[in-house]
C-alpha cells in the first residue's frame, strides 16, 4: 500500500484537571494522533484541591513530544491550548518557576471569603461586571488567598516579578521560555477580575480582591498568534502558538455550535452545559454564568450561557479509586446496566459543593435510600442518574432564562461513551442527544482556533464538515421521568448547607 502523503496538522494541548492530552488534528480528516499522561491530585485538607504546576508542565512536554515524533515536526502548522479554567497558578516571571501549588477550580477554601463579599453588598456589581456568581470556584479569591497567607510575595507580585495566571497562561509562558505572558478572553472571563463587555482587566475588581494588576497576564483573542515555542523548553522550537480557549468554550467551538441557541454538554470531571448567545452580552441569569465563548482574530466576540456542574465523571473516578467498586471507568456502564433502575437509591455527588443552578459551597455528597438489597449495580445506576439529573436541572434553567427551547444537545467528554447515560439524558430532556464521531471536542476546538489563525482552515465554512454525528439518542415514547426528578430534588435539598446547617 502506498503511504499517504504528509498532511498539515495542528496539535492541541488539552490540559485537563486530572491529566494532559496532546492531540494532532489533520487537515485531511485522517484519524488524530494522541498522547495522554495523568498527573497527581493533591488534597491537603477536606475541600482543598491542589496541583503541582511542574507536574502539569512535565505532562505537556511528554505528550507533546510524543505526538510531534509521530507526525513529523515539519507537518506541525501550529499549537492550540485548552485548559482547566479557574485553577490559579503563580510563578516567577524571570525563571518560570512556580512559587506555590496551583489551587484547583474545585477547591472550596475561600467559601467564607465569598460570604463576606456577599454580605458586604458586592454581589450585584460582580454579577453585572463579570457575569459570574460569588463562589470559590473562580480564580480571584484563590489568588487573594495566596497573597494574604504569604504563599505569594505581594511586593514581588506588585512589581510584576510574580505572575498570577490560569493554566493556559502558565503553559504559554513555559512554551515561549517566558517571552509571552498572555491569556485569552475566555479564560480571563473566568477569573472574576475581567469586565466581559470591554474584555479587559477591571481596576475596581482588582482593587476589591487586592490583586496587583502588574501581576496579571495580557488578555488576547482566542484565535491569533501569541508567540513561538522557544529553544530550551524541551519542545521543538519555532512552532506558532496560535489558539487558546478554556476547555468548555473550546468544546462549544469544537462541537460546531457557532450559531446562537446551539448547545453542548461535556461529561468530564465535572459537566458543563454551554449555550451560544451570539455577539451581545446579556444581563446575568439566576443560577447560571454568562461567559465569553471566544474572540476571533477579527475581533468578533461570542458570548455563552453556562451551567457548571462540579462533579459528574469524578463520581465515576470515586467509584473506581475511592470505593474500588470498579477497576476501570469503562466498566461503569455494564455495572449500571446490570439493574433496571437504582432501586430507590439516590446519590448527590456534592463532594466539593454544588454548582449550577444551586451554587451551594456548603453542600456535601450523600447517598440515600440504601437497603439490605442495595447492590454495587444500584449505586452505579444512582451515579448515572445523578449525572443526568444535574444536566437536566441546568438545561431547564437555561430554557427558562432565555425563553428559547432546547432543540438538541451535542455531547462529548469521556463519560459520553455511556449509551445508557445518554439515553436517560434524552428521556429527561425530551430532545435528541447527539454524540459526534470525534468526542474530544475540547482539543478539537483548540486546534480549530489555532488553525484558523494560521490559515490552516481559511474560515468556519471550511471547518463545518469536521463535525459528524456518530450516535443519536431519541427520547423514548411514553416514558415518565417525574419520579426520578422528584427523588433527586428531595435528595439535593438534604445535601444543602451540610457544613453550615445553622443557615
Amino acid at each position: 500500500m502506498t503511504p499517504r502523503s504528509p498532511s498539515p496538522c495542528v496539535i492541541a494541548i488539552d490540559a485537563g484537571t486530572t491529566g494532559v492530552r496532546s492531540r494532532a488534528v489533520f487537515t485531511d480528516g485522517r484519524s488524530p494522533v494522541s498522547s495522554y499522561r495523568e498527573f497527581p491530585q493533591i488534597f491537603p485538607q477536606p475541600g482543598w484541591v491542589e496541583h503541582d504546576p511542574l507536574a502539569i508542565w512535565n505532562a505537556v512536554v511528554t505528550t507533546l513530544n510524543d505526538v510531534i515524533s509521530r507526525v513529523d515536526r515539519k507537518n506541525v502548522a501550529a499549537i492550540g491550548i485548552t485548559n482547566q479554567r479557574e485553577t490559579a497558578v503563580a510563578w516567577e516571571r524571570s525563571s518560570g518557576r512556580p512559587v506555590t501549588n496551583a489551587i484547583v477550580w474545585q477547591d472550596r477554601r475561600t467559601a467564607e471569603r465569598c460570604d463576606e463579599l456577599r454580605s458586604a453588598g458586592h454581589l450585584d456589581m460582580i454579577r453585572d461586571r463579570t457575569g459570574l456568581v460569588l463562589d470559590p470556584y473562580f480564580s480571584s479569591t484563590k489568588w487573594e488567598w495566596m497573597l494574604r497567607t504569604g504563599a505569594v510575595d505581594r511586593s514581588r507580585a506588585a512589581k510584576g516579578e510574580i505572575i498570577l495566571g490560569t493554566v493556559d497562561a502558565w503553559i504559554i509562558s513555559q512554551l515561549t521560555a517566558g517571552k509571552v505572558c498572555a491569556t485569552d478572553v475566555s479564560n480571563a472571563s473566568r477569573t472574576m477580575l475581567c469586565d466581559i463587555r470591554s474584555r479587559t482587566w477591571d481596576p475596581e475588581l482588582c482593587a476589591l480582591f487586592d490583586i496587583p494588576m502588574a501581576a496579571l497576564a495580557e488578555i488576547r483573542p482566542s484565535s491569533g498568534r501569541l508567540g513561538m515555542t522557544a529553544t530550551g523548553t524541551g519542545i521543538p522550537d519555532a512552532i506558532p502558538v496560535s489558539g487558546v480557549a478554556g476547555d468548555q468554550q473550546a468544546a462549544l467551538f469544537g462541537q460546531a455550535c457557532w450559531e446562537a441557541g446551539m448547545a453542548k454538554n461535556t461529561y468530564g470531571t465535572g459537566s458543563f452545559l454551554l449555550m451560544n448567545l451570539g455577539s451581545v452580552c446579556p444581563p446575568p441569569a439566576e443560577g447560571l454564568i454568562t461567559t465569553v465563548g471566544w474572540e476571533l482574530s477579527d475581533g468578533q466576540c461570542t458570548y455563552a450561557l453556562e451551567g457548571s456542574i462540579f462533579v459528574t465523571g469524578a463520581a465515576v473516578q470515586w467509584m473506581r479509586d475511592g470505593l474500588g467498586v470498579i477497576e476501570d471507568a469503562g466498566q461503569m456502564e455494564a455495572l449500571a446496566s446490570s439493574v433496571p433502575d437504582a432501586g430507590g437509591v439516590v446519590m448527590v455527588p456534592a463532594f466539593t459543593g454544588l454548582g449550577s443552578p444551586t451554587w451551594d459551597p456548603y453542600a456535601r455528597g450523600l447517598v440515600i435510600g440504601i437497603t439490605r438489597g442495595t447492590s454495587p449495580g444500584h449505586l452505579a445506576r444512582a451515579v448515572v442518574d445523578s449525572i443526568t439529573c444535574q444536566v437536566t436541572d441546568v438545561a431547564a434553567a437555561m430554557v427558562e432564562h432565555t425563553g428559547t427551547a432546547l432543540n438538541e444537545l451535542r455531547v462529548d467528554g469521556g463519560a459520553a461513551a455511556m449509551g445508557l447515560m445518554l439515553q436517560l439524558q434524552a428521556d429527561l430532556l425530551g430532545v435528541p442527544v447527539r454524540r459526534p464521531s470525534d468526542t474530544e471536542s475540547t482539543a478539537l476546538g483548540a486546534a480549530f482556533l489555532a488553525g484558523l489563525a494560521e490559515q490552516v482552515w481559511p474560515d468556519l465554512d471550511a471547518l463545518s464538515d469536521q463535525w459528524r454525528v456518530e450516535a443519536e439518542f431519541l427520547p423514548a415514547p411514553d416514558t415518565s421521568t417525574d419520579a426520578l426528578r422528584t427523588a433527586w430534588h428531595s435528595a439535593v435539598g438534604r445535601s444543602r448547607g451540610w457544613l453550615n446547617p445553622q443557615e
